[in-house]
């Protein structure tokens, strides 16, 4: 028989409707996906970075002197244009807004610690020398210049030992300076990383000798700080070992409060060293223009502070004596019998430091049950310790942090920095030594760089909802809290590398991103990298801004592929330093 049923007829029709429908989606999806792979596609090759985001290895431009100018204008890239990719409707005056450089007097500004602002608080206890950041009317906008010689400081570990004098602002420092070793300023810390140990050397804002710029120009790990009336910006139980070499810190005073705030951030089991006067005076007094009565009534002071810490003394050699923190507090509650002082707190967050009062009381340690049990955990030997669970984690301490978010959280920074060294070359090549995480999580990204030459400042966001500090610190890696509505405790130009995950999603809505932008641009130094992480329109807000700072720029596919709402923004800020100060004679 010819032909067919006509309910034959009709399902023949459908299905080669559904197959001509499927055939022409099928193209669609095919043809978008290689139209967004070929407008995308990250850099593979190493020198390919430089080029797409505006930016030679080695180049050196100008833009103050026209004839560097004109000599840097061939060496960079056509004008990159990001519209017909990621097209969002943004303000256009501030698209169109440029920078101007601050004053050549503002070279070394350090916004929270100004010493001309901080002349106006009280003295007593050092409260002037503490964090007050200029109001909003105060802010600049302008980029902090480089000194008119500025050179790229040497790559480790040969910066450990050595420093460009034209970077250094205090010129009379550095000449009179030039035959007493000022180079070996933080030289503690700089050393202990030949045995993976990194340190944090905090010191005051000076303005007779830039300690923290000369550690950090040397790649050692160091912010601006004081011990005087608020907690220092670390977490409870973070430290492994507190130093102090003739910091004149009155340790005896006060109630005992500066040991006690050593006290609060040492691991249990840390150690403290005292190192200077008043340590062994008998032998040394006669050098350090005190009276023997003066340092032996300090020294004794100093020790009776400490038994009422339950701390232990393991030694007393040349002018160095060293102090073990107990590891849990079964034995010391009981001596609260003998030192009715100081009491142990009763209700406290111990890991609360931004903007907070030192107290004069003991920080409790978590509870053990028994003598031998190490209080909140031990941690593991290094370098297991890297990529152990940490005990908050283990212990459930941190509502919503698993072991396994911890696990999923180091794959994901593995496959991120994989990606980062494809498309950023220099981070495997030793020109990054300073990096900063400015919101850091779990510490994953400075776990991933361990195999690399670098150190990572970790920065957790103040009043984050899930304060992770503590468990980067139990990591073996350092870090700070930070509120980056405000300028972050450094001199200008310290960081080669600054990484900014989801940070401007965080305070978008709490200050005015242009100056997060404008701080950044203070502490990197030229020919600095960041990466931010956000969404696109986000990035593009960014991109608007940081045009106008002289940096260049470009947007890229998340690692995952062009599907992912989170996009990846690389930016350089471009080498240019402040016009040279004409003589009274020129002039």
């Amino acid at each position: 028989m010819a032909g067919g049923s006509p309910k034959h007829h009709q399902l023949e029709n459908q299905r080669k409707r559904i197959t001509w429908i499927l055939g022409v989606s099928g193209l669609c999806i095919v043809f978008y996906v290689l139209g967004a792979w070929q407008g995308s596609t990250a850099p593979t090759k190493p020198s390919e970075v430089y080029n797409r985001i505006g930016c030679q290895p080695g180049l050196s431009t100008n833009e103050d002197q026209s004839s560097s100018s004109s000599s840097s204008s061939s060496s960079l890239p056509v004008e990159l244009d990001f519209e017909s990719h990621h097209r969002v409707e943004i303000n256009r005056t501030s698209e169109a807004q440029k920078f101007p450089p601050c004053d050549i007097q503002y070279s070394e500004y350090t916004p929270c610690q100004d010493p001309i602002r901080g002349r106006k608080f009280d003295r007593n206890m050092l409260k002037y020398r503490e964090r007050h950041c200029p109001k909003k009317e105060e802010l600049l906008l302008c980029l902090i210049p480089a000194p008119p010689k500025y050179k790229t400081p040497f790559k480790w570990p040969q910066s450990r030992d050595y420093a460009w004098y034209d970077n250094i602002p205090h010129k009379e420092l550095s000449i009179e300076k030039a035959v007493q070793n000022w180079i070996q300023v933080a030289s503690w810390g700089a050393y202990l990383l030949k045995r993976n140990i990194v340190a944090m050397s905090f010191a005051p804002r000076d303005t007779h000798e830039a300690q923290v710029q000369f550690a950090l120009e040397r790649g050692v790990p160091a912010m601006i700080g004081i011990m005087a009336s608020q907690r220092i910006p670390y977490p409870a139980r973070a430290f492994d070992m507190a130093h102090c070499s003739r910091c004149l810190i009155p340790w005896h005073k006060y109630e005992g409060m500066y040991l006690i705030e050593v006290d609060r951030v040492l691991r249990p089991g840390g150690y403290w060293i005292l190192s200077g006067p008043p340590i062994r005076w008998k032998k040394y007094w006669r050098g350090w223009e005190r009276t023997q009565e003066d340092l032996k009534e300090e020294q004794d002071a100093i020790e009776n502070v400490a038994k009422s810490l339950c701390w232990k003394k393991l030694i007393e050699k040349d002018d160095l004596s060293i102090w073990q923190k107990p590891i849990n507090h079964i034995q010391c509650i009981k001596s609260r019998k003998v030192y009715k002082t100081p009491h142990i707190c009763k209700s406290d967050n111990p890991d609360a430091a931004w903007y907070r009062d030192m107290e004069t009381c003991i920080t409790p340690l978590p509870e053990v049950s028994s003598e031998e049990e190490v209080a909140g955990g031990s941690v593991e030997k290094w370098p297991e310790r890297a990529f152990a669970v940490p005990p908050r984690i283990s212990s459930g301490s941190i509502p919503g942090i698993t072991d396994e978010k911890f696990q999923e959280d180091n794959q994901v920074w593995k496959e991120r920095v994989s990606h980062y060294k494809r498309i950023i070359s220099p981070l495997t090549q030793g020109r990054y030594r300073n990096v900063m995480d400015m919101n850091a999580h779990l510490g994953g990204f400075a776990a991933t760089l361990t195999k690399y030459p670098v150190w990572v400042m970790n920065v957790v966001p103040a009043k984050s909802e899930k304060d992770t500090l503590g468990i980067i610190y139990e990591r073996g890696f350092i870090g700070t809290y930070q509120d980056w509505c405000e300028a972050f405790s450094t001199y200008p130009r310290t960081y080669d590398l600054i990484h900014a995950g989801n940070v401007f999603s965080i305070y978008q809505d709490r200050c005015d991103i242009t100056y997060i932008l404008l701080e950044m641009d203070r502490i990197l130094r030229p020919e600095g990298t960041v990466v931010f992480r956000d969404t696109v329109e986000i990035l593009v807000k960014i991109k608007s801004i940081t045009d106008g700072m002289r940096w260049k720029s470009q947007i890229m596919d998340h690692e995952s592929g062009p599907f992912n709402p989170e996009k990846i923004l690389v930016a350089v800020k471009t080498y240019w330093t402040a016009q040279p100060q004409k003589s009274q004679e020129q002039q």
